[in-house]
């Protein structure tokens, strides 16, 4: 087989990423770079930017980021979801970039991800439509796969835009087009995924929120993550020489399972994909090795993600200082809140149809589990939703008041006045691939024309294992039992899915992994996360990483920009469980050289 490799690189992990990625990268002479940006926050933005302005829709930070840029690609091709709901003016604005930069590229558009206009018609209806009206929806996605990207590179695209589509498809494309991977080859297409997954959130790749953050150098010159791929899917993860950051086997094991559902049945357009046997190894300094991706064939449907409108909501942040600064901000909450509810009722107005309030500084988002709050200095976050916006600005007009009428040491109004915006929420579910058009793409100004895909077969359940037992394992640590921070034998990340949110738990040694398999279970960290999760939390194992993964469902208030929580995205999850005490049996504790660590449980 031929040596020959293929390097991308992660020139955006996220809407607001650094604009340095990309000169930075290019200095490397990349074959492709990819900029992803569709988080489902992401998408839930740009639906509303296009409903107030048809022209807008697409990401223009990358239009921004990349035009400076366009003269120094120099053969390196680039793929990017920034299309967002509006890939075609995406690529005007990107055109007006070229022209202005003096220079001819071949700009392709991917279309089809947009099924908005067949929702009406679809038999039977979605479940998770039940009770909202398909005219309600602003937009409504199909996650695409790599095949029509990979038509467009093959056409001679210099540059992709599409709409939404698995993020990392973005990696897998090129992949596909430059080593002619075929439909069937299940494991190489597993691979692709994994790699573009591993380097689609940028420095996430290298030592961005890793766990041991302390030992990450040079956040302020962090480098972005390059993958060297090998025609059987093998690839290596670095990144460019004298920039900061780290890549080692444990940050990217973090990134692997990072907003994963089942590890063994990672659901994709193209493929299922499998990771619970990769494997890592460090290669070089800031260069890790990563093998053993599977993968099946994909499942007949594509998921969806569809955004509505659900009235407005207000968030109001008010400073206060002092002694009993935390009773004082709760105070305030709740005259603010009655005040608001008078006035409502007052002028024949609908109540409130939610608040939420928290003490920012008293530790608001561990709920029971907060230890300071006697601090004397706090941000009251005061979250009001009501379906009229006029009603929520004649609140807003109120808050400042209690700075005449409240309590001492109030002292600012952070952002202002508050103001009324649009709740949008998020609705998924599963739509056949049959059912749908076949992509379309068009490079540059030549005719469009439509990308025929791989046949999928099997049914969903087929294709899928089954979830393993929600109470994980029963192992009891016994009566001589002490208790171990989770932080001193393992490593976390966390992320969100819709609603939903994963915890990743990775042992910092292969002998800590039986003790995490055995005693870390689902029912334990559901009582941990019993104030905010309102489903059941599900266990998965991943033992080539060394690794439990754990969904929470129903874990995140709505999820996004729907949450009226300050972690709406369960990205702080993972920290507040690696606070968890963990109790082991003492005799593996000191076999392990733990007690140390280990604080005494009570006799049972």
């Amino acid at each position: 087989m031929s040596d020959r490799t293929i390097v991308i690189g992660g020139a955006s992990g996220g809407w607001g990423d650094s604009p340095r990625a990309v000169p930075q990268l290019l200095r490397e002479r990349p074959d492709y770079l990819m900029m992803d940006y569709l988080a489902e926050v992401t998408m839930s933005l740009l639906a509303r930017a296009r409903q107030k302005d048809p022209e807008l829709g697409y990401v223009p930070d990358f239009v921004s980021y990349l035009g400076p840029c366009l003269g120094d690609l120099r053969g390196t091709k680039v793929i990017t979801n920034a299309g967002g709901t509006n890939p075609r003016n995406c690529r005007a604005a990107l055109e007006v970039a070229c022209r202005e930069a003096g220079v001819d590229l071949r700009i392709a558009v991917v279309e089809g991800d947009d099924v908005l206009p067949m929702v009406s018609g679809l038999q039977p209806p979605p479940t998770a439509l039940e009770g909202l009206s398909p005219d309600r929806l602003i937009s409504a996605n199909a996650y695409l796969g790599a095949w029509p990207i990979a038509a467009a590179l093959r056409a001679g695209a210099d540059i992709v835009i599409t709409g939404r589509c698995a993020d990392s498809a973005l990696a897998l494309a090129p992949l596909i087009a430059e080593f002619s991977w075929q439909p069937d080859e299940f494991d190489k297409l597993a691979a692709g995924s994994l790699l573009g997954h591993v380097i689609e959130c940028g420095p996430h790749a290298t030592g961005g929120i890793f766990t041991d953050w302390a030992e990450v150098p040079e956040w302020e010159n962090i480098g972005y993550p390059l993958a060297a791929c090998r025609p059987d899917g093998t690839f290596e993860v670095y990144k460019p020489a004298g920039t900061g950051g780290m890549v080692n086997c444990a940050v990217i094991a973090e990134q692997i399972l990072y907003e994963v559902g089942d590890p063994a049945a990672y659901i994709l357009p193209d493929v299922v994909a499998d990771f619970t046997g990769v494997t890592l190894e460090q290669v070089g300094t800031d260069r890790v090795a990563v093998r053993g991706a599977k993968g099946r064939p994909a499942t007949p449907t594509y998921k969806v993600s569809g955004t509505y409108q659900d009235g407005y909501r207000l968030v109001a942040f008010v400073s206060i200082v002092g002694v009993d600064a935390v009773k004082k901000a709760e105070r305030t909450a709740q005259a603010l809140i009655l005040r608001g509810q008078r006035f409502l009722e007052e002028t024949g107005v609908a109540p409130f149809s939610a608040t939420h309030v928290e003490v920012l500084g008293s530790e608001a988002s561990y709920g029971s589990h907060a230890r300071h709050r006697d601090t004397r200095e706090v941000i009251l976050r005061l979250v009001v939703a009501h379906p009229d916006r006029k009603a929520l600005d004649l609140f807003g007009r109120e808050i400042s008041s209690m700075g005449l009428g409240g309590a001492p040491g109030t002292t600012g109004y952070i952002g202002g006045r508050a103001r009324a915006v649009p709740t949008i929420r998020l609705k998924s579910w599963l739509i056949a691939k049959s059912e749908l058009p076949a992509p379309r793409v068009q490079v540059g100004e030549e005719p469009w024309f439509e990308v025929e895909l791989p046949a999928y077969g099997g049914e969903v359940g087929a294709d899928v294992p089954s979830a393993p037992a929600r109470e994980g394992s029963r192992a009891m640590p016994g009566e001589d039992a002490v208790a171990i921070p989770l932080s001193h034998i393992a490593r976390a990340r966390s992320g969100d899915k819709g609603n939903d949110s994963n915890i990743a738990i990775l042992a910092r040694s292969a002998d800590y992994f039986p003790l995490l398999r055995d005693h870390l279970s689902a029912e334990l960290v559901a009582r941990h996360f019993a104030e905010d999760i309102a489903g059941p939390v599900d266990r998965f194992e991943a033992p080539g990483l060394c690794g439990l993964n754990f969904l929470l469902h129903e874990a995140l208030g709505g999820g996004g920009i729907s949450s009226m929580r300050i972690d709406p995205q369960g990205k702080a999850f993972g920290q507040r469980l690696l606070e968890l005490e963990l109790p082991l049996p003492r005799e593996a504790a000191v076999k392990l050289g733990l007690t140390a660590d280990a604080t005494a449980l009570p006799a049972r």
